[in-house]
């Protein structure tokens, strides 16, 4: 039980879309991740997922409307909505994720960029 320090778990890692661990809670994980560009549109059948922006500014993309969602600022998906999270103008943005250890990284969708493995740091 020691302190996470979260700028220093974000210097450990430089991969975009490839969320790592840094803590868990009963059946939950607690993710960091660095997210750049446009995602996978997916949903999580069965799982919420919490976004937290440490930095940046990410937009949350749903079929009917986009929110934005700034830093310091947190946006919870709820199962079965369709969404594409991205960023504007080439930004680099930070982000922290609470989610079930069950859920999938893009849902039922199979991509170059889904991970099924997320390394702890």
């Amino acid at each position: 039980m020691t302190p996470i320090n979260l700028k220093a778990k974000l210097k450990a890692f430089s991969a975009h879309w490839h969320p790592h661990q840094i803590a868990e809670i009963e059946d939950m994980q607690v993710l960091l991740a660095k997210v750049k560009g446009d995602f996978v549109w997916h949903k999580h059948k069965e799982e919420d997922e919490l976004f937290l922006v440490i930095r940046g500014t990410l937009q949350m993309q749903f079929r009917d409307r986009t929110e934005i969602v700034r830093e310091g600022e947190l946006i919870v998906v709820p199962k079965g909505v369709e969404h594409c999270p991205s960023t504007a103008n080439g930004e680099e943005v930070h982000l922290m994720l609470f989610e079930k250890k069950s859920t999938k990284h893009t849902g039922s969708v199979k991509d170059e960029r889904t991970k099924t493995h997320y390394p702890k740091i």
